[in-house]
């Protein structure tokens, strides 16, 4: 699957962008594939975990009731949960606007082997802190001050590249209509009432902020070797398949390997084979 239709292009408006699935594969074909999908990404974490060599950072953005929880939930079943850790961010608190604003997720950076899942993550920062002016001064027209955030933001993941934790950057890009009608659900659902937040209808008059906001990010973060995927959502089924397609290929592109074992290892595992096989 050429995965580059869904990179981020340059000068690409972000409402240009599909949010319905393409034609050419059908649901059932997708969830055939996504279940393939997990045994593959399964085998790879487990080369990953065992090499500890690198780690492979998984950024989710999108707008309230976009699926990013779902994913998780959904995607990465059937991984090893000691080599998944997810943290989940949301508009800074007091405190954490005390500090710089990448602390509290340097803070959650995986270590080498694992992989690490932040659900939003330290674009929040130009992002939710952005539209609703959340650093005192720096208002959304201050082009400034978020060109120099992205640019920090760019030069922080080449900096975490280039030491082997690899951010992999997916954005669950769905239409106003579709999140009202997921908000509603939550409303209608008994199994969902407690997912429903009154700050998302409020969160829904920014729309066009946060759309704005979004592009610049886009415009300003995403690079060739750390591009932006912009999944079509409005079907959760083909986002899921879509993120499963990608962690499969980042995965792949790590080429893990278990560990060598030394000649010096083999004569110990050959001295307690023997010992083991006496013993029985």
């Amino acid at each position: 699957m050429d995965l580059s239709l869904f990179r981020c292009q340059p000068g690409k408006k972000l409402e240009t962008y599909e949010t319905v699935p393409p034609s050419g594969i059908t649901k059932e074909e997708a969830l055939a594939r996504l279940d393939e999908n997990r045994l593959k990404m399964a085998a790879l974490q487990d080369k990953l975990y065992a090499e500890r060599k690198n780690a492979l950072l998984l950024i989710l953005q999108g707008m309230d009731a976009s699926g990013k929880d779902s994913a998780i939930k959904r995607v990465l079943t059937g991984l090893n949960p000691q080599g998944v850790e997810v943290t989940s961010f949301k508009a800074p608190t007091a405190a954490e606007l005390e500090h710089d604003y990448m602390w509290r997720t340097s803070l959650a950076l995986p270590p080498k082997g694992k992989i690490g899942v932040f659900n939003r993550s330290y674009y929040e920062d130009v992002l939710v802190v952005r539209v609703h002016g959340l650093v005192p001064g720096h208002g959304m027209g201050d082009k400034e001050f978020w060109r120099a955030r992205c640019r920090q933001i760019r030069n922080h993941e080449e900096y975490l590249l280039e030491n082997g934790v690899v951010p992999v950057k997916i954005f669950f890009h769905i239409s106003k209509e579709e999140q009202a009608r997921r908000l509603l659900k939550r409303i209608d659902d008994p199994g969902k009432n407690w997912k429903f937040d009154a700050a998302d209808i409020k969160e829904r008059a920014y729309w066009e902020d946060y759309q704005r906001a979004y592009q610049k990010a886009f415009e300003s973060t995403s690079t060739d070797q750390i591009p932006w995927y912009l999944l079509p959502s409005d079907k959760k089924w083909y986002a899921r398949f879509l993120l499963s397609e990608i962690l499969v290929e980042e995965l792949k592109r790590l080429r893990p390997e278990y560990p060598v074992v030394s000649e010096q290892k083999k004569e110990m595992l050959e001295h307690y084979r023997a010992l083991l096989e006496q013993g029985r």
